[in-house]
């Protein structure tokens, strides 16, 4: 069973006539009859009684009948569903970003997106680097902010840097400064109580790699927090705490942020994709945001 034929059967149903329905379809009337008969053989049964000129349904035709508009109004919503997404009417992104860019980055992105693309539903996963690579691998998304360099043994993905973030120190603004100066350095924070990560997140593991390579295993008084959890600790006077620089320029004013003094410490943001597949034409148009933003904070 063809559509066309399925066109041509609904223009005869509702015409009752084969010379009016083949200029309605704008085929001939012998090509028309053609694709009817060709119907009723595959189907086995005559779907029009003939008599003397006169056209009218037979049983098995008028069953046709709804089936045929129904599944003809589908085709008629698939193109037009195809035509507003291509023209990034409707559709969606699946995004996923470690939940410090959530915080720091995103709502301003995704501001300039949705005001851009109104109808394009946004579906945002929060998680640590290796987590959005195993997303990406298995299609769960179509685009990742990930931090470099990825992790050994990642599947195929493109990526491209977005940005580096220098990392800075927060600490409650009711409790001395972590530092003697200005700055704090990383040998700085030997006997400082860290409020750490969990495992798995990007962070601690920089944090605790810079501490290793000064020759200490940092002390944690609480550890296994996301970045609310982190920062609320913080906050309450806890310990100290290495963040993204984005996150503790929002984080308030009872928290000081210190910097880390040089050559301090900098991750790379990159926006990741399958290599195998290209990503959706929204979530095109969401690199391209992402990536014009990525270079005004470079």
């Amino acid at each position: 069973m063809q559509f066309q034929q399925l066109l041509y059967f609904v223009a005869v149903a509702e015409t009752r006539h084969f010379t009016r329905a083949a200029e309605q379809v704008h085929v001939s009337q012998p090509s028309l009859s053609q694709q009817i008969r060709a119907l009723e053989k595959e189907l086995g049964a005559e779907l029009f009684s003939r008599a003397r000129g006169n056209i009218a349904l037979t049983d098995a035709g008028e069953a046709l009948l709804p089936l045929a508009r129904r599944i003809l109004a589908d085709a008629d919503t698939a193109r037009i569903e195809v035509q507003e997404l291509a023209q990034l009417r409707r559709g969606r992104v699946r995004l996923g970003a470690t939940p410090s860019l959530c915080t720091g980055l995103l709502p301003e992105v995704l501001r300039t997106f949705h005001g851009r693309h109104p109808g394009i539903q946004l579906l945002i996963e929060e998680g640590g680097s290796h987590d959005l690579v195993r997303e990406l691998a298995r299609g769960a998304l179509d685009l990742a902010l990930v931090v470099l360099p990825l992790p050994p043994g990642s599947p195929a993905l493109t990526s491209v840097e977005l940005l580096h973030e220098d990392l800075v120190v927060v600490s409650a603004a009711t409790e001395p400064p972590p530092g003697p100066g200005e700055s704090v350095r990383i040998r700085d924070l030997r006997d400082a109580p860290l409020v750490m990560f969990r495992h798995g997140y990007d962070l601690r593991e920089l944090t605790v790699a810079a501490c290793r390579a000064e020759g200490f295993e940092p002390s944690f008084t609480v550890e296994g927090g996301e970045m609310d959890a982190v920062l609320g600790f913080v906050r309450a006077g806890l310990g100290i705490a290495v963040v993204p620089s984005m996150v503790a320029a929002r984080a308030g004013r009872e928290l000081r942020v210190t910097p880390l003094a040089r050559p301090g410490l900098r991750r790379t943001i990159a926006l990741a994709h399958r290599s195998d597949v290209d990503p959706p034409r929204a979530a095109r148009e969401l690199q391209r945001v992402l990536l014009g933003i990525g270079k005004g904070q470079t």
